[in-house]
């Protein structure tokens, strides 16, 4: 059975004359006459009573009519979805981590202003953010802007206190927050370096300004919730921000002090691309930053741009 068949039908169930349904069609009447004897002889039942002077429904062809609009509605509802989703805008966004709630943020305000525009989230890590942009794979994307290249612009949008995810029954589950120089002995379960080297050498950094040296904890995580596990049996610690601790009565987390770290988010695109939804989506990260003190330091206060240099910005 062919779609056409069934739009034959309906027509010259609306027309009852085989003259008028051919004229709808643009065919002749004979291959009219044709597509309907194929139908009712695939179906095995009559749908038409013709003869000469008149053409009627059967009980058949009535029961089959209410059935094929509905077929023939259903496929020009398909059809319209399918186009407008090929007309619809799309912004490809590459994404480090889903657990981090920076990013879920921007993109959520980002939907709201523009519900038409189609979101199409890429886990990717900072080197491959860096890459896709660069080539036009992707549109923007979240993460420090470390070493980046010179096509690639950037804008920080948030300072995210560091700290460690801990056992609820690990020693430090006591204090409000760690000296890094405590962390010294402690295994540490660092970051899949394929997926976030700029995250550990970020924390290396921050280790080695308090005279610490990392013990790794054999195996790595790219995702937060998978460090869960060893992390509740007193296995490791993990260092993340303050943005992807989860929510677990068997694990918690501590910020890090003396020195105070941050990790800072930014907003990636390439430099050349002034297109409308990249701006918004600086525009969005700058105005939540604004409304929740994102940019504000761990003492509280505004950090102006030419300062995060001096965090590895």
């Amino acid at each position: 059975m062919e779609l056409r068949q069934l739009r034959y039908f309906v027509i010259l169930a609306e027309e009852l004359h085989f003259g008028r349904a051919a004229q709808r069609h643009h065919i002749g009447q004979s291959a009219l006459s044709q597509q309907l004897r194929l139908l009712e002889r695939e179906l095995g039942v009559r749908l038409l009573d013709r003869s000469t002077h008149h053409v009627q429904l059967t009980c058949c062809g009535k029961a089959f009519l209410t059935e094929a609009r509905k077929i023939l509605s259903q496929v020009e509802r398909a059809v319209a979805l399918a186009r407008s989703e090929r007309e619809r805008p799309t912004l490809r966004v590459g994404i480090l981590d889903p657990s981090y709630d920076s990013m879920p943020l921007v993109l959520n305000e980002l939907q709201e202003r523009y519900p038409d525009l189609k979101i199409q989230q890429v886990r990717a890590s900072l080197s491959q953010q860096y890459q896709w942009l660069s080539d036009g794979r992707l549109d923007v994307g979240f993460g420090r802007a470390f070493l980046t290249p010179p096509e690639i612009a950037s804008k920080v949008f948030r300072l995210d206190r560091l700290g460690v995810l801990l056992s609820a029954h690990h020693r430090f589950a006591s204090l409000e927050a760690v000296p890094v120089k405590m962390l010294a002995g402690e295994r540490v379960m660092m970051h899949d370096d394929d997926q976030a080297p700029e995250f550990n050498q970020l924390f290396t950094e921050l280790c080695r300004s308090a005279d610490v040296v990392p013990t790794p904890y054999p195996g790595s995580s790219d995702h937060v919730h998978g460090t869960l596990l060893p992390v509740s049996r007193r296995r490791c610690v993990f260092c993340v921000p303050a943005s992807g601790a989860p929510l677990s009565p068997q694990v918690v987390w501590r910020r890090l002090i003396e020195p105070d770290a941050v990790y800072p988010w930014s907003v990636l695109w390439r430099s050349d691309d002034e297109s409308s939804h990249v701006r918004a989506v600086v525009e969005c990260a700058l105005q939540l930053a604004r409304e929740r003190g994102w940019l504000r330091d761990t003492a509280g206060v505004e950090r102006p741009q030419h300062v995060y240099a001096q965090i590895g910005v």
